[in-house]
């Protein structure tokens, strides 16, 4: 079925470029653009579209203001376009509590007009954003990095192996996509301080991950920080990895740490949930509760199911309250689940977990 979009950006050069682009691509048609929302709701209102891409600042209405009367009007999935500053991050952030299904970066039209440094990432988000579920998208969603055509596995960071010193100290570790901002947010402000030591990737692209915890951090009892290389990994602590690295937990004889690595993309992710959990595998085995949310694709699938095979607990978020049932769909068709359980029921199993 052809995804039906309509354009909002106040920049010519931008709508027509971006109309250019997506019209070429199989599967996607434009059906309108315009340059501000109260032109975009005259013309919408003909044929409504399946996606909306919506830029941040534009004249008479701002496109967070318009995101905020989709959302309550007329629920539909939007791709907010914003720049890639801390203050860009701040507003992405902004628009996926209110419901945005993704943001990309603004794309840099060369002078021959061409994008294509942003076009893979448009098209990927332009496609989730089609399969959203909206019901369980209300408030808040994700933002995705590009993907690019090799896969990698988490080989490519850490060796398949459980040789090593294991934690004694149990842990919980968190793999999210698309939905995950939402989720999150849900799953770490139900939990008292004293929560085991909880690691998180999130797949966002850097700039974004240090203002999304800052932003948890504000919001919960526990302390939430962006991962840095060497952090310890402490109860009452929640540990981000940042966007553009892989997070790994670290076991010697000094403790118990994250290592925050450069490396390739896995799974087309960079963080990648593969690599964190193939590292709780491997460092904390049955100490370890393996939690997976809403997500596109199938990152941190096999990384499941290393954890479920060292005997480690695993749960996977149930497809009624995901944004996007793919990641946790398939780790439970891996077999590597043991329960699969709405989001509302996270945060029981997190904090019985010992």
């Amino acid at each position: 079925m052809t995804i039906q979009v309509f354009i909002v950006d106040d920049s010519a050069v931008v709508r027509k470029v971006l109309s250019d682009f997506l019209d070429s691509v199989p599967g996607i048609d434009v059906i309108g653009v315009a340059q501000d929302p109260i032109f975009a709701q005259k013309k919408m209102q003909k044929t409504w579209p399946d996606v909306i891409i919506l830029d941040v600042e534009m004249p008479r209405m701002d496109g967070i203001t318009f995101l905020k009367q989709i959302m309550a009007e007329r629920p539909t999935p939007v791709v907010m376009c914003s720049t890639l500053t801390e203050a860009g991050s701040r507003v992405s952030l902004q628009a996926l509590s209110l419901g945005a299904i993704d943001v990309v970066a603004k794309p840099k039209i060369s002078l021959d007009c061409s994008m294509e440094e942003a076009s893979v990432e448009l098209v990927a988000a332009v496609r989730t954003a089609a399969k959203a579920n909206m019901a369980a998208a209300k408030p808040k969603a994700f933002v995705p990095i590009p993907r690019t055509p090799q896969k990698l596995t988490a080989d490519a960071m850490l060796p398949k192996n459980t040789s090593g010193a294991i934690s004694s100290t149990p842990l919980i570790a968190i793999g999210a996509s698309t939905g995950g901002t939402q989720a999150l947010e849900a799953v770490l402000t139900a939990l008292p301080a004293n929560t085991l030591p909880i690691l998180i990737v999130q797949h966002m692209p850097e700039k974004f991950t240090k203002a999304f915890a800052d932003r948890l951090n504000s919001l919960c009892q526990l302390t939430v920080k962006e991962a840095e290389d060497g952090d310890a990994v402490i109860s009452g602590r929640v540990l981000l990895a940042p966007g553009g690295k892989h997070m790994m937990l670290h076991v010697n004889r000094a403790g118990v740490s994250v290592q925050v690595k450069d490396g390739p993309q896995v799974s087309r992710h960079k963080p990648s949930v593969n690599v964190l959990f193939r590292s709780v595998a491997k460092y904390a085995g049955s100490k370890a509760l393996g939690v997976i949310l809403t997500g596109m694709g199938d990152d941190g699938a096999r990384g499941m199911k290393e954890m479920h095979n060292v005997n480690a607990k695993t749960i996977a978020q149930d497809s009624e309250t995901c944004v996007v049932y793919g990641m946790p769909k398939e780790a439970v068709k891996l077999g590597a689940v043991d329960y699969e359980v709405p989001l509302s029921q996270v945060p029981k199993f997190i904090v019985s977990h010992k």
